[in-house]
């Protein structure tokens, strides 16, 4: 058995979960911040046997996609305050981290 960790962007989350509910995976969602814009995440924790993780992978895959944004960002100063300069970012995607598991029990 593994455990896929998947960080994926708010934005995706009901797509994703959707997803992996119609193919029958199990998931726990968590919201998370992080990343350079502090920005909201959703962290999901899929169970799965091991030669359901390349199928479950690529649900995930299909449904994050990235995409460019565009944010404020502080560049400087200048005589009246902040020098506020628009700054082009990539969000979305997914990072996914499978491990081992041990032991399973549902309880």
């Amino acid at each position: 058995m593994k455990m896929i960790t998947a960080i994926i962007n708010k934005e995706d989350t009901r797509s994703v979960c959707s997803a992996l509910v119609k193919g029958s995976f199990s998931v726990t969602r968590l919201s998370t911040t992080g990343g350079f814009l502090m920005a909201g995440n959703t962290t999901l924790l899929i169970g799965v046997e091991d030669e359901k993780v390349e199928a479950c992978i690529e649900v995930i895959r299909k449904c994050c996609h990235q995409r460019t944004e565009v944010v404020p960002s502080v560049a400087g100063y200048n005589e009246y305050g902040p020098d506020v300069e628009p700054v082009e970012i990539t969000v979305g995607g997914a990072t996914v981290f499978v491990t081992n598991v041990e032991r399973f029990e549902k309880l």
